[in-house]
C-alpha cells in the first residue's frame, strides 16, 4: 500500500487533471453532452493504453530506436503548439474539425498522458515495481475522467460567452505549456551536446 501511495501521488502530480480541466472545457465547450462523454471515454482509453504500453515497452523501444525522453517532450510540445495556434488564430474550433479524434489527441495524449507522466511512470517502475505503478496509473486516469465529467456544469455556469472566453484563455495556456515542453526538452538536449563536446 505504501508503494502504491508513493507512486499514486507522483503520477497524480504528473497527470495534473485539474490543470488540464480548463483546456478540456475550452476544447469541448460547444459539444453536446453525449459527444462530450464519448470524448472523455476515448481520452481515458487512449491514455490508459499509452501509459500501460509505455510502462512495459517504452524503455526498450526508446533504447532500441535511440529516442530520448527529451525528444519525446519536444515532439509533444510541437504538437500541442500547433493545436493551440490553430484555435487562437482561426474562428473555427479544433474540436469541431476533429471531434472524432480529439479524445485521443490531444486530450488522451499528450494532455492526460504526456512526456512528464510517461517519464514518471518509468521512474515509479524502477522505484516501486510494476503492480503499484500500473494500479496508480489506472486510478489516476479514472480520476481524470471524473474531473472531466463536471466540465459540462462549469460550461453551463459560465454561459456561451464565458465559455468562448475560457476557450481562448485555455488555448493560450496550452500554447505556453507547449513552449515550456519544447524549451525543457531542448535545454536538456543542448546541455548533453555541450557536455559531449567538452568530453
Amino acid at each position: 500500500m505504501r508503494d502504491f501511495l508513493y507512486a499514486f501521488v507522483s503520477i497524480f502530480v504528473a497527470v495534473d487533471a485539474l490543470g488540464v480541466l480548463p483546456i478540456f472545457m475550452g476544447l469541448t465547450d460547444d459539444l453536446e453532452p453525449p459527444v462530450r462523454r464519448r470524448i472523455i471515454l476515448q481520452s481515458l482509453v487512449t491514455a490508459l493504453a499509452v501509459a500501460v504500453g509505455f510502462i512495459f515497452l517504452g524503455d526498450t523501444i526508446f533504447r532500441f530506436m535511440g529516442i530520448l525522453p527529451q525528444d519525446f517532450m519536444v515532439a509533444g510540445g510541437v504538437l500541442l503548439l500547433v493545436i493551440a495556434t490553430l484555435d487562437l488564430v482561426t474562428d473555427s474550433k479544433y474540436s469541431q474539425r476533429h471531434v472524432e479524434t480529439i479524445g485521443a489527441v490531444p486530450i488522451g495524449m499528450p494532455l492526460i498522458v504526456g512526456p512528464a507522466t510517461l517519464t514518471t511512470c518509468l521512474m515509479m517502475v524502477s522505484a516501486y515495481g510494476i503492480v503499484p505503478t500500473v494500479t496508480s496509473v489506472v486510478v489516476n486516469i479514472g480520476l481524470a475522467g471524473l474531473i472531466f465529467s463536471v466540465a459540462g456544469f462549469f460550461t453551463r455556469v459560465l454561459g456561451r460567452a464565458g465559455s468562448r472566453a475560457l476557450s481562448k484563455v485555455a488555448s493560450l495556456i496550452l500554447a505556453a505549456i507547449a513552449v515550456m515542453m519544447v524549451r525543457r526538452g531542448l535545454t536538456v538536449l543542448i546541455a548533453a551536446a555541450v557536455e559531449q563536446a567538452h568530453a
